[in-house]
């Protein structure tokens, strides 16, 4: 689920890194693993780091591939390999049913997932905006 998303935006970003200084690198004598360590990871990299915050965000958006996953159950977990819930799960299983304090729990479980998603989102495109390339 993140993997495509974070792929697809570091093959973008790794495009981007201007062929002059690549060229240049080459004309110096420097390898292609050279080039790769030395150029194209430090001027593609925090955009390469930016699309892991913003697939990260879009993950957590993601309600139903999640409750599949983690177990859909209502219990604290114990430890990290123990089923639980989300808490878009939470809202899409709930909702349905909610009555006037569940239903402002529900309301409120949500406006703290949209901060926390707007949150890494803003974090993400801060870092897009600095590793543009001009």
């Amino acid at each position: 689920m993140i993997i495509p998303y974070v792929a697809s935006l570091s093959a973008e970003f790794i495009k981007m890194v201007p062929n002059d200084l690549k060229e240049g690198a080459y004309s110096l004598g420097a390898t292609r693993a050279e080039v790769i360590r030395k150029i194209i990871f430090p001027v593609a990299g925090s955009g390469m780091f930016s699309s892991y915050v913003l697939a990260m965000g879009r993950a957590l958006g993601e309600t139903m591939t999640v409750t599949m996953l983690i177990g859909n159950t209502n219990n604290i977990p114990d430890s990290i390999q123990s089923t639980g819930n989300s808490m878009a799960s939470i809202i899409a299983n709930q909702f349905g049913e909610a009555d006037d304090l569940r239903l402002s729990s529900l309301i409120a479980i949500g406006l703290v997932l949209f901060l926390i998603t707007a949150l890494i989102n803003m974090i993400g495109k801060m870092m897009i905006k600095r590793a543009r390339i001009v």
